[in-house]
């Protein structure tokens, strides 16, 4: 009987944690796609910002599947989509493009993280009702990363666009459909 009810609370406990964990394996993901851009390994970079994608997309429907969201989940996930979709795909167009343009390049760079910051705080403090307001980090990011493979077959000044374009995007007042 004992043993039952400690097993029957560590497994509640696991459970609980299960969607914070996925966030955090985001977190890491995007920690070592910025490591990786920083020693000059774009291809590892870009695929690890991917996978974030896959944990945040997983770690929502685990949340609601075992029904466990909380304001902490939805903070801390905001917090590790900024790593993963605003500061890693940034810096994997600046140091592998955007370098090119001096100061313009590196503004552009940030102003695309600023962007996704607010973003990402005016999702939580809005009410959940079905849209997003903008386009959301996590497509941002997955966008300007996917534009990466494109690098040896269009100018670079066509980064810089898609950077600025991807940046007033996410803090536009269009709805879309969540999905």
């Amino acid at each position: 009987m004992f043993l039952s009810n400690v097993f029957d609370q560590t497994i509640k406990k696991l459970k609980a944690q299960t969607a914070n964990v996925l966030t955090l394996i985001n977190l890491s993901l995007g920690g070592f796609a910025i490591i990786f851009t920083i020693h000059g390994n774009f291809n590892l970079s870009l695929l690890l910002i991917f996978i974030a994608a896959l944990a945040d997309r997983f770690d929502g429907m685990v949340a609601r599947k075992f029904n466990i969201e909380s304001e902490l989940g939805k903070q801390l996930d905001s917090m590790c989509d900024i790593i993963s979709f605003g500061v890693a795909p940034a810096l994997l167009l600046y140091q592998g493009i955007l370098h090119e343009f001096g100061g313009p390049g590196s503004f552009f760079t940030v102003f695309f993280i600023g962007c996704g910051a607010f973003r990402l705080a005016r999702f939580n403090i809005s009410e959940n009702n079905g849209y997003f307001t903008g386009l959301p980090i996590t497509a941002a990011g997955c966008l300007a990363t996917l534009s990466y493979l494109f690098y040896p077959y269009v100018p670079s000044q066509i980064f810089l666009f898609i950077i600025i374009i991807l940046a007033f995007l996410m803090v536009s007042p269009f709805k879309l459909k969540k999905v």
